[in-house]
Order: C-alpha cells, then structure tokens, then sequence
C-alpha cells in the first residue's frame, strides 16, 4: 500500500493530518534545503511527537513524495491552454517558478515519474495537448524532451544561485574575481571559440536564457510533429 492510498489515522488526542504534516515539511525545506527535513523537525514544528507522524508516514521518502506533488499543484494551470505548445510551454514555465519559490524541488526532479494526483494530473494534462497530433511514442517522447530540457536547465539555474549564496560573490562578481586566468588563457590563442564568445556574445538574464531555450526545444518539437506519420 502506497502512501496515496493508506487511510490516515484518527485525529486524537491532538489534531494533525498529511497537510498539516507536508505543509510543515515545506516550510522547513524552504527555509533550509531537504537536509533541514526530518520526521523529527517537523514533529517539533507542529509541537507534536516524533512518534505521531509515523501513523501517517512511514519513511522521509514518502514525505519528499507527498511534498513534491504539493508543489505540483502549483505548476498545473487552473485552466488548459489553447493548444500543445502553449500548454508545454506553460507547465515548463511554472515548473521553474514552483522551483524558485522552493529551490530543493530541483533536487527532487527528474528520475522516476511523481505518482501523486497533483503530478499525474500534470502529466495528464501534457499528454492530452498532444492527443490526436501523434501516435503514443512521439507523443511520450516530446513531453519526455521538453522536460529533460526544463529540468535541466532549472538545475543550472538553481545551482548557480546556491553557488552565489555559498561564496558571497555574485555572478558578475565571480567574472570579475575569475577574469584576469581567463584572459590569459585566451590570450594564449588555444581557445578561439571561447573568446570569441567571451568578448562578443550578449549576456542576457536567466528567465530570458530559459525562454529562449524553451522556445528552440518547442520548435523542435513541431518539426517533428509536422512530418507524416508512418
């Protein structure tokens, strides 16, 4: 029996169910990351005993489960997009604001699928934009690719941030406390790729890099769709 389909147990002799629980949890790893979520921290945020979550939840994996198909229901529209792309493009979008709003859902992403109702309902939602314009496969395999972008790239966008946090320097900081070994390097004439990008790309934001990227993977996406079927 899975953790979606075990009967919570009475309430007495204080009042505490799996939203209390999971709400609790969230809040804890929002303020400090899944190493600061324990069964037992979150029975003293909830000023219960550590013993009265075990009736609700056996391991702290399951709670990582119920706090990621939380968060889930943060990423499903309230209302389908007009068609695949808009849709695929929205739930991209919302995943990578969920995420900012609570970074360790990036650590979480990814991997086997979320089989929560608010996750299953997600994925309902992609698959059925995409009803009738391709056969199951290339179906599967466009949200398959869409996602591996998204999660990808929420995840060099997350780490970049922790790594500001972690060093005090921001990104431009960084450049400039690394720029005096990089000019070098590329002044020695092995990297001219590098530097050419170095002194002539554009620096844009990363809400815009992610867009920007999205929109490729998209397009992509109706390249393929575009083509007969077999």
């Amino acid at each position: 029996m899975t953790v979606w389909d075990r009967p919570e147990p009475p309430t007495r002799p204080a009042p505490l169910d799996r939203e209390r629980i999971v709400a609790a949890a969230i809040a804890l790893a929002d303020e400090g990351g899944l190493e600061a979520v324990s069964l037992r921290k979150v029975a003293a945020r909830l000023d219960v005993g550590p013993m009265r979550l075990y009736g609700y939840i056996s391991t702290k994996e399951e709670l990582f489960d119920l706090m990621v198909d939380e968060v889930h229901a943060e990423i499903l529209p309230g209302e389908q997009p007009g068609d695949w792309r808009e849709t695929l493009r929205a739930h991209a979008h919302r995943t990578r604001q969920a995420t900012l709003r609570h970074e360790w859902l990036a650590d979480l992403l990814g991997g086997r699928p979320a089989l929560g109702p608010n996750a299953l309902a997600v994925n309902e939602s992609k698959l059925a934009a995409l009803d009738g314009l391709a056969d199951l496969d290339t179906a599967m395999r466009a949200v398959e690719t869409v996602a591996a972008y998204t999660i990808g790239a929420i995840r060099r966008e997350i780490a970049s941030l922790r790594a500001e946090r972690a060093t005090g320097l921001s990104d431009r900081d960084w450049q400039r406390a690394s720029g005096p070994y990089v000019m070098s390097m590329l002044a020695t004439g092995r990297f001219p790729a590098l530097a050419n990008m170095v002194h002539n790309s554009t620096e844009v934001s990363a809400e815009v890099s992610f867009a920007t990227g999205l929109d490729w993977v998209l397009d992509a996406v109706a390249a393929k769709l575009a083509r007969p079927q077999a």
